[in-house]
């Protein structure tokens, strides 16, 4: 079977007034994000469509009234897409583009005035698709794609998607129509997972998942393909059984679904930026991890995406190349073309990300395989001929001439470039490159989470404490 990366649903909230006048104050990310000082006078999302390609989404919820346009339904049950059996399309929905009810109750998205297209592909209440049929997820993707998407959200994780030409020519398709291709990581974190299909795909912006504090919620996949991390700890969103349900989840989907309200943020904000240059824009105005490693790494990406820097001033990046920066990324776990694994190593060891093997290939900075093996060669004969030298200096009495200086006389190859080292804007050579510091250079400053106590592990969290995103 393949299977959605569904978030973990830990309970559902009935239609109780109390509990759905608690709502707002619980969502916690968009306090972090100071949605409604620093984001929302600038964008709210107005004119940009999103396709949710997922379960369905309910537009029978009290707050996702008039925003989920008529859609499509690649299940089979030959709905327009707005039906939904298990909520999480609708959740995903909420998320980025709720407007709540009443005064200040219920789920606010954070690009609250974009627009829904739904594009349903699940089968059953267990959000599993048949094996066989991963290419319903290519005509999900197609469809968003002529049917006037800018970003496509996918909160899913399928099995059998590495090697769907289909989906991968669909990939493909999307970002040659200047789409922005937003999926999740997968919430297997705590198995040692790698980066699940669609989000490992070359172009697609791969999303993790952090908690309120910022750090990186355990189950939360990770690999070289992660692109950035955003919440996914604790959330509530709306149900699909009622209008008025709600619940409570974590997982990689959620965080997926607050990139792809970035990206509409950014869309609706500087229309004639290119799809490249919105994902530039969210790379390089993302901020720093609080533990303080270099990014990129293989958990946090490129740090944690910020609303508020992203819909920023940056003329350097909408200046910039307009290709999406992520097309070069090599994928771990070998493509069709290259079915064996890519060499992988963290941004605290940053190593040289070698992509394929033999003449003519190239690492991760752009320098020759055969280079380094050539380097190894000449490094081991240097080492032979000072063994050669000490000991004949050792039989004439000490008089042979010195060592050469350490590091093989200057035959080693240039060194990649650190993953904490700034570099000109550009679609990066490699996934390997890091971003340039935003905004002329100024200094990121550490993710303002609040520092009061996590969301509680169970029974509905309590407003947080502390101060909001700075």
């Amino acid at each position: 079977m393949a299977v959605f990366a569904l978030g973990a649903l830990l309970w559902n909230l009935g239609a109780a007034a109390a509990a759905a006048d608690t709502i707002r104050d619980s969502q916690w990310p968009l306090q972090n994000y100071r949605a409604d000082t620093a984001v929302w006078p600038i964008s709210q999302g107005d004119g940009v469509i999103v396709a949710v390609v997922d379960s369905g989404v309910s537009n029978q919820h009290q707050d996702l009234t008039g925003q989920v346009l008529p859609g499509a339904d690649f299940s089979g049950e030959g709905t327009d897409g707005r039906v939904d059996k298990i909520g999480h399309g609708t959740g995903m929905a909420g998320l980025i583009a709720g407007h709540g009810h009443g005064d200040g109750a219920g789920i606010m998205g954070l690009a609250p005035k974009a627009k829904i297209l739904p594009v349903r592909v699940a089968l059953n209440e267990n959000g599993e698709i048949d094996a066989g049929t991963e290419t319903k997820v290519a005509e999900a993707i197609r469809y968003s794609v002529d049917h006037g998407a800018k970003v496509v959200n996918l909160s899913i994780g399928v099995s059998g998607l590495r090697l769907d030409k289909e989906t991968r020519d669909a990939v493909g398709y999307a970002v040659s129509k200047d789409v922005v291709l937003v999926a999740s990581s997968g919430n297997s974190g705590d198995r040692n997972r790698s980066v699940e299909y669609p989000a490992a795909f070359p172009g697609v912006v791969a999303v993790g998942a952090v908690e309120q504090q910022g750090n990186m919620w355990p189950k939360s996949n990770s690999g070289p393909e992660v692109t950035l991390v955003a919440p996914g700890q604790g959330i509530y969103s709306p149900g699909s059984s009622s209008s008025s349900e709600y619940k409570f989840a974590s997982g990689t989907s959620d965080s997926t679904a607050y990139v792809s309200a970035i990206a509409a943020l950014v869309r609706s904000k500087y229309p004639d930026l290119s799809a490249g240059q919105v994902i530039n824009r969210i790379i390089k105005s993302a901020v720093a991890p609080p533990d303080g490693s270099a990014v990129p790494n293989d958990h946090y990406g490129y740090g944690i995406a910020s609303p508020s820097k992203a819909l920023a001033a940056n003329p350097g990046v909408d200046n910039g190349p307009k290709e999406n920066p992520l097309l070069s990324r090599p994928e771990s776990q070998g493509s069709p073309d290259s079915p064996a694994p890519v060499p992988t190593g963290d941004g605290k060891d940053p190593g040289a990300k070698v992509v394929g093997d033999g003449l003519g290939k190239t690492d991760s900075s752009g320098v020759p395989v055969y280079a380094y093996a050539l380097a190894g060669v000449l490094g081991l004969l240097v080492v032979v001929g000072v063994a050669f030298l000490v000991v004949r200096g050792r039989k004439n009495g000490g008089s042979g001439p010195p060592p050469p200086p350490p590091g093989g006389g200057g035959h080693q190859p240039p060194a990649p470039a650190s993953y904490g080292q700034a570099a000109p804007y550009g679609p990066p050579a490699s996934y390997g490159q890091a971003p340039q510091a935003p905004y002329g250079g100024a200094q990121q400053q550490p993710y303002g989470y609040p520092q009061g106590p996590p969301v509680p592990p169970s029974g509905p969290p309590a407003p947080p404490s502390g101060q909001p995103y700075r």
